[in-house]
């Protein structure tokens, strides 16, 4: 979510504005108010784009540019979409990151002509950006689209993050240093900052790929509070001065692409950092939470555990995953809902059985608030009464004692039932497509409407009886009237009999059913008389007087739904917690998960934890089952120092006991026999490393900085997850490094923690400090073979496997065999070397003195001449005997010698 995959803001060239059409001039005035974005200018059925714009967007949406017209002596480049289709077209720009401004007619050609206008009246509606939409199709179900808002401080940003799809508004004062972790807890779709902000390179960096630099208000908290309409900011809780700036900057930005108006927004909640487990960006990317390390969300933590039925729900435990509590209350009020439903099935059955299919009514009511709704949206809202009503009765039902906190979701249920009567009746059962194709409002509801509706249908049986008389008068079997939308309802006849009416029309036709020829096309030819152009002005009255009439309706049904937007954007955050409780307790239940206890002591005992990610991969690949280990870095011994081969399991156990932290910190039960967790600050996970290209680090450097916040971040309170410290550099310097750290975690920290590595030589620390305790992977040799058992148990592995793993990657086998004489040998040293004063002496690891080297002799001479590649068995037998012999003169003068061969003497 980094990085800046489209350039920042530029306008593009476009030619001047002298000598355009009224048309084109609306296109210039509209392209020099967003200069940065693409303009889509409406011109009746297609949104056109012109010039620069035409030929940039062709190629991101793959349409072809034509060239129509010309300004100032060239043609004009465009390219159109239809309106009926612009919300595919929309998605592929945003998604690239691109802005788009849609121009729309605000007005009919009738109007336009009524006040003798030289074109329709067309203007900028709305502009289109990444965190700012509201059509399904732009919106990630399961996912918020945040945009944030920053606002300098001394040593510290204001933030405020808002969802215009679902209302949710959150502000937090944060050191700069935090940044990185807001940024990988919320995944951005887009950032507003002051302009000053982008000239930080290293700030520029971090933030969204669509930065849309903006003047902070002068008065952030008087447009605060008129967004509100509130005299004071009191009762929304207190702000640093930043945080207001970085709230109002959202709302004026939002306010700029929405021409003015504002979407149903929840008053802005501050949150600082209190109450929350801490996770910076290279945990979260370590452990692979919401995305995976490539940026997919498959292999996530989020997937792996997401049994929710709506995208309310799917929402909410992203929501919970990227952000755990840190108070023990809230955490296990949280552990008590999903008991309840795990103990009581026939609740939890009914519950899910009436959430499947619930529709979305947070993401309704925001299109419903900026007026931008469709008839399914208020089908959505019905339905979403209606789903709230069933919810309720079935926790009146419950046969257990229901928690606090499903109560207090079950109670912003409880919505006015006169609310749900009112739309039951208004709405008709099959709603249309558009507001625009009539057919909204149920018989029934409004007399006026019905009395409309009534002489409307009656004109088109007066038109059919109609076409009945002029066939019958006209003497044409075949003719037919039909409707169209430039010239009404209209008589059309095959050409040939046409044209005998047209030459010899019967005598005795009445006056008013004298044809008149309106149209001639190749097959057919169109006909009007006196008596069908009345009838046809009756219909479209009384037809227009109806639309109007349904349209007022409408409007009155909005306004009562948006009056109780309150009630119901509380219904559905209701919705949206019994729905995850709800689904953690089937997870429970599916995956037999345990309640974790979560104390306020330095507890960590983890009984046959499982990896939840893992495990649920080899469930769906149907292999082998998930081998559970504990866990315990309980009060004297916090610290696990864990050696052992690659490939033995390291970095699951690594993971899995940080994951349980944070799934048992979120509220959801864990994936083990049984877990007591005393509760954690902050969670530190470094396993597994990359470079970082575009910010100029090597991998080095990467875990360098990542092992640094660790060690300035932790606190006693702390978990901290390490993977092979040092590994990075050279032998030695890793390994002071990784001895170091280890000392720190243990002496200075005093966090529990688990130290993975390769360097056997920290194991020696196990005597020095008292809290340490050691660990290994199991390997078990078998007939030549490792064998794996990616089981946990004490003590210290004797040797990494190294080159066998190496063998297992397809290594030829050449290099293989050379790398196993180079371990030897270096093994060999090592023993040769006597017990190790690592852990007794200082400096640690001082270059050992220089052995002075032996002066040459024959027999070196004579070893070193030898090729062993290059011989024959033969040739090396007796380059064998010339060597013994070399070395031991007076034995060979001795040695009996074999048939056949001759005396090396």
């Amino acid at each position: 979510m980094t990085g800046n995959p489209v350039p920042r803001a530029q306008a593009r060239d476009i030619p001047p504005a002298e000598g355009a059409t009224p048309a084109m001039a609306q296109w210039f005035a509209a392209k020099a108010a967003h200069p940065d974005a693409f303009v889509f200018f409406r011109m009746g059925d297609f949104f056109e784009l012109f010039f620069s714009d035409a030929e940039e967007a062709a190629s991101v949406l793959d349409i072809a540019v034509s060239h129509r017209g010309e300004h100032r002596g060239q043609p004009v480049p465009m390219a159109g979409v239809p309106a009926h289709a612009l919300d595919a077209y929309l998605a592929r720009l945003i998604r690239a990151g691109h802005r788009v401004a849609i121009c729309d007619q605000l007005e009919t050609p009738e109007e336009a002509k009524r006040r003798k206008a030289p074109t329709i009246r067309r203007e900028v509606v709305r502009v289109v950006t990444p965190a700012t939409v509201f059509e399904d199709g732009l919106l990630e179900a399961s996912r918020p689209a945040w945009l944030l808002a920053l606002s300098p401080a001394e040593d510290a940003l204001g933030a405020a993050w808002l969802d215009v799809s679902t209302g949710g508004f959150c502000t937090a004062a944060i050191p700069r240093a935090d940044l990185g972790a807001l940024l990988a807890r919320l995944e951005p779709a887009e950032a507003v900052v002051p302009m000053e902000l982008t000239e930080e390179p290293d700030l520029a960096h971090r933030l969204p790929g669509r930065i849309a630099p903006r003047l902070v208000p002068r008065d952030p908290a008087r447009l605060i509070r008129e967004a509100y309409g509130v005299a004071t900011l009191d009762g929304f809780g207190r702000f640093a001065e930043a945080e207001l700036a970085a709230a109002a900057l959202a709302l004026s930005y939002v306010k700029e692409t929405q021409a003015g108006a504002l979407p149903r927004l929840d008053p802005p909640r501050p949150q600082g950092g209190a109450g929350g487990l801490s996770l910076d960006a290279a945990t979260r990317r370590s452990l692979e939470i919401l995305r995976d390390q490539r940026g997919g969300t498959e292999a996530t933590l989020l997937a792996a555990v997401d049994r929710t039925l709506t995208a309310a729900g799917a929402r909410e435990l992203a929501s919970r995953l990227a952000a755990p509590l840190a108070e023990i209350g809230p955490i296990a009020a949280r552990h008590d809902a999903v008991a309840f439903l795990l103990g009581d099935e026939a609740t939890r059955g009914a519950l899910r059985a009436a959430l499947k299919g619930a529709p979305d009514m947070a993401r309704a009511l925001a299109r419903l608030a900026l007026d931008r709704f469709a008839p399914r949206d208020l089908g959505a809202l019905k339905l979403g009464l209606d789903l709230a009503a069933r919810l309720v009765a079935t926790m009146q039902a419950a046969q257990l004692p229901v928690p606090e906190v499903v109560e207090t979701a079950t109670a912003a249920l409880r919505l006015d039932p006169v609310l749900g009567a009112e739309l039951g009746r208004a709405l008709a059962e099959k709603l249309p497509a558009r507001l625009d194709d009539g057919g909204m409002i149920a018989a029934g509801y409004d007399g006026e409407l019905d009395a409309l509706r009534k002489l409307r249908d009656g004109g088109r049986e007066a038109i059919a009886a109609l076409q009945l008389d002029l066939a019958q008068a006209w003497g044409v079997a075949s003719l037919r009237i039909r409707h169209h939308q430039q010239f009404g309802f209209l008589a059309e006849l095959p050409a040939a009999p046409a044209e005998k009416l047209l030459r010899d029309p019967p005598k005795s036709l009445k006056p008013e059913h004298a044809p008149i020829h309106r149209q001639t096309m190749a097959n057919a030819v169109r006909f009007t008389c006196t008596a069908l152009a009345d009838l046809d002005r009756k219909v479209a009255e009384a037809g227009d007087r109806a639309a109007a009439r349904e349209r007022d309706c409408v409007k009155h049904i909005r306004r009562m739904l948006l009056d109780a937007g309150t009630a119901i954007a509380a219904a559905a955050h209701g919705v949206a917690e019994l729905d995850l409780h709800a689904a953690a307790a089937t997870l429970a239940a599916e995956g037999g998960w345990c309640r974790p206890e979560i104390t306020d002591r330095p507890d960590f005992c983890i009984v046959a934890g499982r990896h939840p990610v893992v495990e649920a991969a080899l469930r769906r690949a149907r292999g082998p089952g998930f081998v559970p280990n504990d866990c315990d870095l309980s009060p004297g011994r916090r610290l696990c120092l864990l050696t052992g081969p690659n490939m033995a399991g390291k970095s699951t156990w690594l993971r899995q006991n940080a994951l349980i932290v944070v799934l048992a910190q979120a509220g959801l039960f864990v994936p083990a026999a049984s877990a007591r967790l005393g509760l954690v600050d902050r969670l530190f996970s470094r396993v597994g490393g990359g470079d970082d290209i575009a910010g100029g680090r090597s991998t080095f450097m990467v875990e360098m900085a990542e092992t640094a916040a660790i060690l300035n971040g932790a606190t006693a309170r702390s978990l901290v997850v390490l993977d092979e410290v040092g590994r990075g550099t050279a032998t030695w310097d890793g390994l002071a490094i990784a001895w170091s750290v280890l000392e720190a975690l243990h002496d200075r920290i005093r966090c529990r923690a688990i130290f993975a590595t390769h360097f056997h030589e920290l194991t020696q620390l196990a005597g020095r400090l008292p809290e340490l305790r050691l660990a290994q992977m199991k390997v078990r040799e078998w007939r030549g073979e490792v064998v794996f058992q990616h089981l946990v148990g004490d003590g210290a592995a004797e040797k990494s496997w190294g080159v066998h793993v190496a063998r297992l990657a397809g290594v030829p086998r050449p290099v293989l065999t050379r790398a196993t004489q180079v371990l030897s040998a270096l093994e060999a040293r090592a023993r040769s070397g006597g017990p190790d004063a690592l852990a007794e002496e200082l400096p640690l690891f001082a270059r050992p003195a220089e052995t002075p080297a032996a002066p040459a002799t024959p027999l070196h001479d004579a070893l070193a001449e030898i090729d062993p590649d290059a011989l024959s068995p033969r040739e090396a037998q007796e380059a064998l005997y010339r060597l013994k012999a070399m070395a031991d003169p007076a034995a060979a003068q001795h040695e009996t010698v074999a048939p056949g061969r001759k005396s090396v003497s």
